[in-house]
Formats: C-alpha cells, sequence, structure tokens
C-alpha cells in the first residue's frame, strides 16, 4: 500500500467480500444508520474498516441460517417463512431461473424438498458466511 493511504475497503471491495452488487452495497447498506464513517479515502474512493462492516452486516444484513428437514416436502410459503422472505421472491427468483423446478406437487402448490430449498437458500447466503469475523 502507498504511504499516508488509510487501510480498509472500499463499497466496490466490500460488494465482492459479501457477493453482493455495489449498488445494493452503495444504495443500502452504506445508507443505514448504522454504517460506519469513512476510515479516509484511497484516491477518490472512501475506504471503510472492514471489523466495523462486518458488525454492521452481521447485525443488520446477514440472512439467518435455514435449517429445513431434508426429506420434507416445502410449499413456497413454509420455506419464505423459515428464510424471512417472501414467497413472491421464490417466485420472482424462479422465473429468472435462480430458483429450481419443484419436486412434486401438493394439491395446486408447488413444494420442494428441504435439502432442494437449503441448497438454493444457502447459494442466497454466501456473502454472510465469506464476510464472517477475522475474513
Amino acid at each position: 500500500m502507498v504511504a499516508n493511504q488509510p487501510e480498509g475497503e472500499t463499497l466496490r471491495e466490500i460488494a465482492a467480500r459479501y457477493g453482493r452488487s455495489e449498488t445494493t452495497v452503495r444504495n443500502q447498506w452504506a445508507r443505514h444508520a448504522e454504517w460506519p464513517a469513512p476510515a479516509g479515502k484511497r484516491g477518490r474512493f472512501y475506504v471503510y474498516d472492514p471489523a466495523e462492516v462486518n458488525r454492521v452486516v452481521a447485525e443488520h444484513f446477514a440472512r439467518p441460517a435455514v435449517e429445513l428437514e431434508p426429506s420434507r416436502l416445502y410449499s413456497a410459503a413454509e420455506i419464505a417463512a423459515a428464510a424471512g422472505i417472501s414467497a413472491a421472491t421464490i417466485r420472482a427468483e424462479r422465473s429468472r431461473g435462480n430458483w429450481p423446478e419443484p419436486d412434486g406437487q401438493r394439491g395446486d402448490a408447488n413444494v420442494w424438498l428441504g435439502a432442494t430449498a437449503t441448497r438454493t437458500l444457502e447459494g442466497r447466503q454466501r456473502y454472510r458466511r465469506r464476510g464472517g469475523a477475522g475474513k
């Protein structure tokens, strides 16, 4: 690092570390009341203390791990309730090809095995695990 430049991460680097878009970090996370103040600037970009960023993300933006019974079938509403998202999010993810086809039907409702849903939700949570303390 060049002398007199503060250590820290830019919003772009934070977004990459958490697997999120820079737009999400800039327009949602960095506008949160508890987002840390910049530690300085690197060139024209503000830099932030990674430990402080980790704390705010863990407290306000990290999605909780979801534990579903692997062999049980769950509806979108049941998965959504367990994951803290909406069933509409699951439908939107499915229409974009980011959610798997159902493992079956229960009446008119699509259902997924807990193992399928858990695997898919873990893919949406990668930024939480990579952004843990000490990483």
